[in-house]
C-alpha cells in the first residue's frame, strides 16, 4: 500500500464507505442479474415523479491533475447524458474542489455541507468514483423506485469472508453478516439519511477522519450498532466492465479502459529502497529476490546491520518495533546524495510489501527543505510525512491498487475488478504464491509503471 496516500495526508490507502438498511433487493453479489425488486410498501406514492435534478452527483475527486481530468471527463459524460434526456442538468460536484479541508475525502466531514445546500430542494446524493461509468436513464429508473422520503444507503454489498486486521476484525463471529459498498459500482445516500447523519454529527463532533477503510468505516458510522440503516444492495449498480455483454441491466459499470496518463516510466528511473532489519535477513529479503525483485534496475536494502551477502546498508540508525520514521527519513537524505544513482522517482519498501510509498524527487526536495523530520526514531513514517506533505501543500494522490494487507483481507468482489498492484504481510501466507496469483504478470508492471506516473 502507499503509506503516504491518503488524500488528508495522514496515511495510506485509507479509505472509508456507506451503508443502509432496509429489508430486501434481489440477488447478492452477482452483476446485473435481474433488475431491482422492491416491496410495494417502499414504493413513494407517484414513483416516476423523480426529477433529474433532484440527484446531486458527488465525483470522489482529487486534485492530482490526472484525476481531475478524469473527474471532469465523467461530469461532461453526465451532462451530455442528460442533454440527450432534454432534461435540466443535474447538480455535478467535484470533491477535491468542495472544501480546503483535506480531510473531506472521507464523505462524513463534507455531509453537513451537502445538507446545508441540498437538504431541501433535493432527494439523493450520488457517489460516484472517477472510472464509474453511468447510464444515466437506467439510474433515473432504479431511484424512482425508492420513496426518497426515507432513509436509504444504496449499493453494491460487499462482505468479508474472514475477519481481517483492517476492519479491526468486527463481527468476527460471523464477517459475513455486515455488508458495505464498493465505491466503484457508486452509492447513494437519500436525502433524508443525509440530513439525520448531520443533526448527529453536529451533535457528536468527528472525532477524527483518520480511516483504514473508508467503504468499511462509513458503513459502521451509518448503521449506528443497528440503530441506523444498513446498505440496500442493489443489482443494478455493478462492477462489470463497461462493454460486457452482462451489464444490460447495469445502471452503473466500470471503465474497461487504462487510463492514458503518458508514457510508463522507465525502470532505471525508478531508485527501489527495501527497509529491513537484521532478524528478517534471512526469510523476508530472500522473498523479495525471488519475486518483484527482480523486476527492478536499481535497488538497495537498508537495515541496521550491513550484511555484505544480500548486500544491505547500515544506515546507522536503530531497528524499532514500530513507526521506522528515523530509518524512512535517513533513506530519503540518502536518495538527494551522490550514493545512489539519480533518478526521478522513489520507491520505499518494506520487505515485507511490494510497494509502500512513492515519491517523485522534487516531492523529496521540498519535503527535506522544509525542515521536516521525525519526532522519534519510532514514530509512524506515513502520518509523519502526510502532515509534512500536507502543510507544504504537496498533493498527496491515492491509489486503490496499493493494498496495505493480505489479498484474504479484501473482498473477492472487490479485488476482482483490479489489477492490484502490492498487497502487505507475510503472516499466515505463502508470499511467493501470492505474487505468482497476483502481481507476476506483464499487466502489474505497466501497472505499477503507470500509477507511479500519477503519484506525487
Amino acid at each position: 500500500m502507499l503509506s503516504t496516500n491518503s488524500p488528508n495526508g495522514y496515511s495510506v490507502a485509507r479509505y472509508f464507505l456507506l451503508w443502509s438498511l432496509v429489508p430486501l433487493i434481489t440477488a447478492k453479489g452477482n452483476d446485473a442479474e435481474s433488475p431491482t425488486k422492491i416491496r410495494d410498501a417502499d414504493k413513494p406514492p407517484s414513483e416516476n415523479q423523480l426529477d433529474l435534478r433532484e440527484v446531486v452527483f458527488v465525483i470522489q475527486s482529487q486534485r492530482n491533475s490526472f484525476h481531475v481530468r478524469q473527474a471532469e471527463k465523467l461530469r461532461k459524460d453526465l451532462l451530455l447524458q442528460t442533454q440527450a434526456l432534454h432534461e435540466s442538468p443535474p447538480v455535478i460536484l467535484l470533491l477535491h474542489t468542495l472544501s480546503e479541508n483535506e480531510g473531506d475525502w472521507s464523505i462524513l466531514p463534507l455531509l453537513p455541507y451537502l445538507s446545508s445546500q441540498f437538504g431541501k430542494n433535493s432527494s439523493w446524493i450520488m457517489f460516484l468514483e472517477e472510472d464509474t461509468r453511468v447510464k444515466l436513464h437506467k439510474l433515473h429508473e432504479v431511484l424512482k423506485k425508492f420513496d426518497r422520503r426515507k432513509e436509504w444507503f444504496l449499493g453494491k454489498p460487499l462482505h468479508d469472508e474472514e475477519s481481517t486486521i483492517i476492519h479491526h476484525y468486527a463481527f468476527s463471529e460471523n464477517p459475513a453478516a455486515f455488508e458495505y459498498p464498493d465505491f466503484s459500482a457508486g452509492w447513494a445516500l437519500s436525502i433524508p439519511l443525509v440530513n439525520r447523519l448531520t443533526s448527529k454529527i453536529e451533535e457528536e463532533p468527528l472525532k477524527s477522519d483518520f480511516t483504514i477503510d473508508l467503504k468499511h468505516e462509513v458503513a459502521l458510522y451509518i448503521w449506528e450498532e443497528g440503530k441506523g440503516p444498513r446498505l440496500t444492495g442493489v443489482p443494478e449498480l455493478c462492477t462489470l466492465p463497461e462493454h460486457n455483454p452482462r451489464a444490460q441491466y447495469c445502471a452503473t459499470t466500470v471503465s474497461s479502459h487504462s487510463p492514458v496518463c503518458g508514457q510508463p516510466v522507465k525502470s532505471d528511473n525508478i531508485f527501489v529502497a527495501v527497509k529491513t532489519c537484521k532478524k528478517f535477513h534471512s526469510d523476508r529479503v530472500p522473498v523479495v529476490k525471488k519475486t518483484w525483485g527482480k523486476q527492478t534496475s536499481l535497488l538497495e536494502y537498508y537495515s541496521d546491520y550491513a550484511d555484505p551477502s544480500i548486500p544491505t546498508v547500515d544506515l546507522g540508525v536503530p531497528n524499532t518495533e514500530r513507526g521506522h520514521c528515523g530509518k524512512t527519513f535517513a533513506i530519503l537524505r540518502r536518495f538527494l546524495s551522490s550514493h545512489v544513482p539519480k533518478t526521478d522517482w522513489l520507491l520505499i519498501v518494506d520487505d515485507d510489501t511490494l510497494i509502500r510509498m512513492v515519491f517523485s524527487r522534487e516531492a523529496v526536495v521540498q519535503l527535506l527543505a522544509s525542515g521536516c523530520k521525525c519526532y522519534s526514531n519510532d514514530a509512524p513514517d506515513d502520518m509523519v510525512l502526510g502532515m509534512c506533505l500536507n502543510a507544504l501543500r504537496v498533493p498527496v494522490t491515492h491509489s486503490p491498487l496499493f493494498h496495505q494487507a493480505r489479498p484474504e483481507d479484501y473482498a473477492k468482489e472487490f479485488l476482482a475488478h483490479q489489477i492490484p498492484i502490492s498487497f502487505h504481510k507475510h503472516w499466515n501466507i505463502d508470499p511467493i504464491a501470492v505474487f505468482n496469483k497476483w502481481l507476476k504478470n506483464d499487466k502489474h508492471t505497466e501497472g505499477l509503471q503507470k500509477s507511479t506516473k500519477e503519484e506525487l
